[in-house]
């Protein structure tokens, strides 16, 4: 059923909850784009290797990754919205377990704190399904879009939220930014009970294999896709507040340009979803792929604040346009039934590659540099590129 075929009020109702779930998905964004801002700063002054600065992210994302196993079995089984409230759950503990590592001054214990974040994290990455499912077809690439776009708040929030709370308990830096943080999940507890999620997905007599759905092209397309954008653009995100505390910048700098940078990410899902349903998805992931080139050519010409402003720009809406487009495709991938398996199988995929990308990302500005750094996101926007350029299979149920 399209939206312009259903009823006035199924139409209020399907909006209404996809701008809920918009709501939600700014909530328990806002503690990972904070985290993105602090992250590695903490991670340098706490680790003795200060290559092991972006180990709390990599260890995240690892957990993120790590999610999609045990989410898609309570999602399962059990539906949105219990899946949802053990993700929030995950980010509060997260939040607090940072503030006891930052705190102590521990390094380990800071660590500890990014396993049960990343799976909340993880779990908070399915809202861009619900909004699917929420969704009637052709208002499908609008609900995904805008509810991604609920991270323009988190953007806009979550550098400020650094700025404004990092000396709240000095001389334990940021420990009054995690305990702020941790009034995010719990907000979004709040509003699950509000949302019309939908049950769990009806039980196939029997079940499709998961290799079976990954070998499928609009499948491989998709989580090639998502992958890509997610694994670049963490891979250079993670490491610019270090390139930039290394070219004299303060952490308010810093804080600016990631807060532009996660804008960008999200301010075009507004309008990514009309784009699609205007042009095709392809269009807009091959728009994606070149704004992420550009960053590249950007950061390569200097190291001044401007120079990273833009580029993390270019990084962020070259992000949303490649992985809205890849949440679009998986889409056409797999039947109702088969939803959660699909969703579980691609995000294990897009999240290990991010948490190479985190964890690399370190290693590689320590040893090689900023300008190596960038260089190397170019081969694998090549490969989604080519990827993307072959007429990806709609699957056919």
């Amino acid at each position: 059923m399209s939206a312009t075929t259903m009823d006035l009020p199924a139409q209020t109702a399907m909006r209404r909850n996809v701008r809920l779930l918009f709501i939600c998905q700014a909530l328990m964004n806002s503690a990972v784009v904070g985290q993105a801002t602090m992250g590695a700063l903490i991670g340098y002054s706490l680790a003795e290797n200060k290559a092991l600065a972006t180990l709390p992210m990599a260890l995240q994302m690892l957990a993120t990754m790590t999610a999609s196993i045990p989410a898609g079995m309570v999602f399962a089984r059990l539906g949105r919205r219990p899946g949802f409230i053990l993700g929030a759950a995950g980010s509060l503990l997260g939040s607090l377990v940072f503030a006891f590592g930052v705190w102590q001054a521990s390094f380990p214990l800071y660590c500890l704190g990014a396993i049960p974040a990343g799976m909340g994290f993880g779990i908070a990455q399915h809202y861009r399904f619900a909004a699917a499912e929420v969704a009637s077809p052709d208002y499908r690439p609008r609900a995904i879009s805008l509810v991604m776009a609920g991270g323009v708040i988190a953007a806009a929030l979550g550098p400020e939220l650094v700025k404004h709370t990092r000396d709240l308990f000095a001389p334990a830096l940021f420990l009054g930014t995690y305990l702020i943080l941790a009034l995010m999940p719990l907000a979004c507890m709040a509003l699950l009970t509000q949302i019309a999620l939908p049950p769990a997905p009806p039980r196939a007599t029997v079940a499709t294999p998961v290799m079976e759905i990954v070998a499928r092209p609009a499948f491989l397309t998709a989580a090639l896709t998502g992958a890509v954008a997610y694994g670049t653009m963490n891979l250079l995100m993670t490491s610019t507040p270090l390139e930039m505390m290394l070219c004299g910048f303060g952490i308010s700098a810093s804080a600016t340009v990631i807060q532009a940078h996660a804008i960008s990410m999200y301010a075009p899902g507004f309008v990514t979803g009309r784009l699609i349903a205007r042009f095709g998805t392809r269009p807009v992931i091959v728009a994606g792929v070149v704004l992420n080139a550009i960053c590249v050519c950007l950061a390569l010409l200097g190291k001044d604040f401007m120079h990273f402003t833009l580029a993390l720009a270019a990084l962020g809406v070259g992000w949303n346009f490649m992985f809205t487009g890849a949440t679009t495709l998986l889409a056409e991938a797999h039947t109702p039934a088969e939803r959660v398996r699909a969703q579980t199988a691609n995000d294990f995929i897009v999240f290990g590659t991010v948490a190479c990308t985190a964890f690399g990302s370190g290693l590689l500005h320590a040893a090689s540099g900023w300008n190596l750094l960038n260089i190397l996101i170019l081969p694998a926007l090549g490969l989604a590129l080519i990827r993307i350029m072959r007429r990806p299979v709609r699957f056919a149920a």
